[in-house]
């Protein structure tokens, strides 16, 4: 802890190389001190799910070369939960745990996009929906801030491939981006006010993120109300001048001076201003003090923070399928359960890449399965295959044998180690066809098979899941995962997470399949707003799971759905009143999604889309009323003509429901918004200038007054040349058309839509 820094007065007494020099890293994971001035370094690390800390006395830097940390589930995990109480609770631990290690500034949460099921890194991230990695998002920032530690929003922005990663151009129109790719971002701005954002590696229609003005600057501090520091992604400047140029603050790793030599060299030439440095500097000065303020931690008690990822494990599990239902297994049976899968007893429980956390311990399904069994059930262990993915037709009899001689199988299968990581992006969505042909044989031998899942991306079940009579999606469930599992197996605990990622039938059914990862440096969004469920639902396309998919042990039911409107336009608020009764036989949670639709449209809009969400425990036979507000946001789309997001007066399909495609009750409101005014220019259609409330007038005026101007006397020429550009519509006429009027109103500043 170091006392606070006078920003003014620091700033006043460096010099133009000190300043230089604190824009960039003195190390791989510290920013620059200087010392005359009190100024100190602080520690940058990775997370997003644990404190990766390197180890100092390492020889060399790896991976696995950090210190012990609790490793609690990945975001891909997390994002299951659908609770933001819950994920509170994880940022608040990780932020105690990198005060503990002198971590400053905790690299994540990581919020991007889940546009492809092929981007090697989705297990770091949170959902193919905005609302979900929003609010969740913010969540854990506001958890880690707590502590006095500055989480990190990363990548900012459009970060959603590993291929070509450094140089991939994304592709993206605006509306686009504002409402699928930024909005998420937009929300934990607004909302939890994190300390530091993390500029990406990939460009943004063309610019780097990291020297992208109008995102970091425009969009991010003059559009939302950012006042924290943005800090790059390692690597990810390749011109310090551009880039602090357009408000990046922190270049990061260190570049042993190269980069502050640019800037002094760029501001003697006149090419930057000094007080652009200023700025900068006075945000890392800032962040200093923002993460100066809470006393350095005690002892961390990482057996309560264990306890806490097996929670947050049981919590985020999601159950496909229940047939029968087979599950929950009673710990206290008579009978024999094969337990088959070497996942079982080497847990694969995080990804690989800058994320991977050395954990305090580990728990093996395996062991936590035997500990729960009762006396009277008999459990069998067989590894079926092994995790290089070699055949291996010992093992494989083995397991085959075991699974007829049992009453239940449970089969852990999973994606290998090294399949889904930073740094490359997936191929296919396909499990190993050693541990698929095992599932084949076994489930020949023994119908009764239960099938645990372990993956952070997706993984295709449609060609092997009628072979198994339950499916539980573990993902990637971290150290506590195992005591999980088996809490979950025996009914100790009951299911409730929910897919945040719609699971395909198919690869080639998915929205970017032919526009991904894209070639020579560009990867064109071509889908556009449909990624995710916005895209199935729009083309009625079966899935094998929808999003927000989830079964339980219990069951809930869904009643009187009420809804009112007050105010119109920007002040609308949508009131829904609906209760929650759980009528099945144990306490459970459920998640109550709300959805939105617009009926009639001016604009392509999606079917419906997520708008609000709880995640509600009731014991059985209790009911509870929830409420929910939305407001004009909830209903509006962005429109780049306005510049601005904007609502339409009219009827609104809102849902309540399970998932995007288990809608139980549906209500419309109608809303009143003032009519929405186009605005116009010289390239605007002369349709367009007719139909606008002022141009309109001025433009048939102009016509009328052109000599003999066959648009003016005949309708059938008008139809014709409503699609033409007014600026070619005035050269066609060859001076015949008088724009004195319409020029001056373009002019103008006062007229109704803005300046265009």
């Amino acid at each position: 802890m170091h006392k606070d820094i006078d920003v003014s007065a620091v700033l006043a007494a460096l010099t133009l190389d000190e300043k230089a020099a604190l824009l960039s890293g003195q190390a791989a994971w510290e920013s620059a001190a200087v010392e005359r001035l009190g100024i100190p370094s602080i520690t940058l690390t990775d997370g997003p799910h644990g404190v990766r800390r390197p180890d100092p006395t390492a020889e060399r830097f790896s991976f696995e070369t950090s210190l012990p940390a609790t490793c609690f589930p990945t975001a891909s995990a997390l994002g299951a939960s659908w609770d933001v109480d819950l994920l509170t609770e994880v940022g608040e631990a990780l932020g105690t745990e990198s005060r503990a290690a002198d971590v400053a500034v905790l690299l994540g949460p990581g919020i991007n996009i889940k546009r492809s099921p092929l981007c090697g890194r989705n297990f770091e991230y949170l959902s193919e929906d905005p609302v979900v990695s929003g609010h969740l998002g913010a969540a854990l920032v506001r958890g880690v801030q707590s502590k006095g530690v500055a989480a990190s929003v990363k990548h900012f922005a459009a970060n959603n491939q590993e291929t070509d990663r450094m140089q991939i151009s994304a592709e993206v129109d605006e509306r686009t981006l504002r409402e699928i790719y930024l909005a998420g971002f937009e929300h934990i701005v607004t909302t939890a006010s994190p300390w530091t954002v993390m500029a990406a590696y990939n460009r943004v229609n063309g610019v780097h993120a990291a020297h992208n003005g109008w995102l970091l600057s425009e969009v991010l501090r003059d559009q939302w109300g950012f006042d924290g520091l943005v800090v790059s992604d390692w690597g990810a400047v390749s011109d310090p001048v551009a880039a602090v140029g357009a408000g990046l603050d922190l270049e990061m790793p260190a570049t042993n001076g190269a980069s502050a030599t640019k800037l002094v060299e760029a501001v003697k030439a006149g090419l930057l201003e000094e007080n652009v440095l200023d700025q900068a500097v006075a945000r890392v000065l800032t962040l200093l003090n923002r993460t100066a303020q809470a006393e350095p931690a005690d002892d961390v008690d990482f057996t309560a923070h264990h306890a806490l990822a097996k929670r947050v494990a049981v919590e985020t599990a999601v159950l496909l399928k229940n047939e029968g239902p087979i599950l929950p297994l009673d710990p206290d049976a008579t009978t024999t359960v094969a337990v088959i899968g070497e996942f079982a007893r080497t847990p694969r429980f995080q990804g690989a890449g800058s994320s991977q956390v050395t954990p305090t311990r580990v728990d093996s399904a395996l062991d936590a399965l035997t500990e729960t069994a009762g006396k009277g059930l008999r459990l069998t262990f067989a590894p079926g295959f092994q995790l290089s993915g070699d055949e291996d037709e010992t093992l494989h009899a083995e397991a085959v044998s075991q699974a007829a001689e049992a009453d239940v199988v449970l089969m852990f299968l999973g994606l290998p180690e090294g399949e889904e990581s930073e740094g490359h992006d997936r191929e296919h969505l396909d499990l190993p066809d050693v541990q698929l042909q095992l599932l084949r044989a076994v489930a020949r031998a023994n119908p009764d098979v239960v099938v645990v899942l372990a993956n952070g991306g997706l993984v295709e079940v449609a060609t092997w899941e009628r072979h198994a009579m339950a499916v539980l999606h573990g993902s990637l469930n971290g150290q506590a995962g195992g005591g999980a599992i088996a809490d979950l197996l025996f009914g100790r605990a009951n299911p409730s997470g929910r897919l945040t990622e719609t699971i395909p039938v198919r690869l080639k059914d998915t929205p970017s399949y032919l526009n991904f990862p894209g070639a020579d440096g560009i990867v064109i969004y071509g889908e556009r707003l449909y990624v995710g469920y916005r895209y199935y639902d729009v083309k009625d396309l079966r899935v094998s799971y929808p999003f927000g998919h989830g079964l339980s042990y219990t069951s809930f039911a869904y009643s009187d759905l009420h809804a009112t409107v007050d105010g119109e336009g920007d002040d609308v608020v949508v009131r829904l009143r609906v209760t929650l009764t759980n009528t099945g036989p144990v306490t459970g949670k459920e998640t109550v999604q709300v959805y939105v639709g617009d009926v009639a449209a001016s604009i392509d809009r999606p079917v419906r889309e997520l708008k609000a969400f709880t995640k509600v425990e009731l014991s059985s036979g209790s009911s509870t009323q929830l409420e929910f507000e939305l407001g004009a946001r909830d209903l509006s789309f962005y429109s780049p003509l306005h510049r601005s997001w904007v609502l339409e007066g009219g009827e609104f399909e809102v849902s309540v429901g399970a998932s995007s495609r288990d809608l139980r009750l549906t209500t419309t409101v109608k809303v009143d918004a003032p009519p929405l005014i186009a605005p116009v220019t010289w390239e605007s259609p002369v349709g367009a200038w007719l139909a606008h409330p002022a141009g309109g007038p001025l433009l048939r005026r102009a016509m009328d007054s052109g000599e003999g101007s066959a648009v003016a006397a005949d309708p059938a020429i008008l139809r014709m040349v409503e699609s033409v550009p007014l600026k070619t519509l005035v050269t066609m006429s060859g001076g015949r058309l008088d724009v004195t009027e319409i020029s001056r109103y373009l002019d103008a500043d006062t007229h109704p839509e803005g300046r265009s």
